[in-house]
């Protein structure tokens, strides 16, 4: 029986997770299922006259096509580009875990996969004292690591699947984006194969770097073309099924 869902989490902020679910949820689709995404919380809202617009929640409904909700897919929305526990609290609202594991119960029926796609690491407070790796736990998914390829990455990299294996998620594995036009020298050349050696997950690929990505360009396929291309796409599909 496949896995319902994969959980997008990164070493840090700004290393690339937005675009890696929706790579990964094109590329998928073209493996012939039939994948959902949702981003349970947004921080960083776009304010507007109707409401706030959620940057990635956008971009991960665009690019897949799919015609679920905004609400549905990002239940909890807020303006400031904050942790969304802080966010919240600037807004005087709660975060009800109950109502992110009712919405992604609700995507799973309507798809075969569901790519969910967290903010910041795992150790990102969500509300109060709950986490990102409470929410991944309560979801019962497993989890890819996005990670930067440059200096640095290794130790981020390393604490952060020591950390997931050690409260018992599973990894389907790493996949290197290169955020930097300039990052082409001995560490980045040479970052992925010690990390693979000192932790023992698979590295699933690297990105190159990718300059003035839009929705348009990803729905002609260039995105696609490129997660098929440099990513094990058939390996993630292998793990789910297992």
């Amino acid at each position: 029986m496949m896995a319902k869902g994969i959980f997008i989490t990164g070493t840090d902020t700004g290393v690339g997770k937005t675009v890696v679910a929706g790579g990964l949820a094109c590329a998928l689709k073209r493996e012939g299922l039939d994948v959902g995404v949702m981003k349970p919380v947004q921080t960083g809202c776009i304010e507007t006259a109707k409401g706030l617009i959620a940057p990635d929640a956008n971009f991960l409904i665009n690019i897949t096509g799919v015609k679920d909700s905004v609400d549905l897919v990002a239940p909890y929305r807020f303006k400031e580009p904050l942790a969304p526990s802080v966010a919240a609290e600037i807004e005087d609202r709660e975060i009800d875990i109950e109502k992110i594991i009712t919405s992604y119960n609700l995507l799973t029926k309507i798809h075969d996969l569901v790519i969910v796609e967290g903010a910041g690491g795992i150790l990102v407070p969500v509300w109060k004292d709950l986490l990102f790796i409470d929410i991944i736990k309560k979801l019962s998914v497993p989890v890819i690591i996005v990670a930067r390829i440059g200096l640095g990455t290794i130790n981020h990299t390393l604490l952060t699947a020591r950390y997931a294996l050690e409260h018992g998620i599973k990894i389907i594995g790493i996949i290197f984006n290169n955020t930097n036009s300039k990052e082409d020298g001995i560490a980045e050349r040479a970052n992925p194969d010690i990390i693979k050696r000192l932790c023992n997950i698979p590295i699933l690929g690297i990105l190159p770097f990718i300059d003035n990505l839009n929705t348009e360009e990803v729905k002609s396929g260039n995105l696609c073309d490129i997660f098929s291309e440099k990513i094990d796409i058939k390996y993630i599909k292998s793990f789910l099924t297992a």
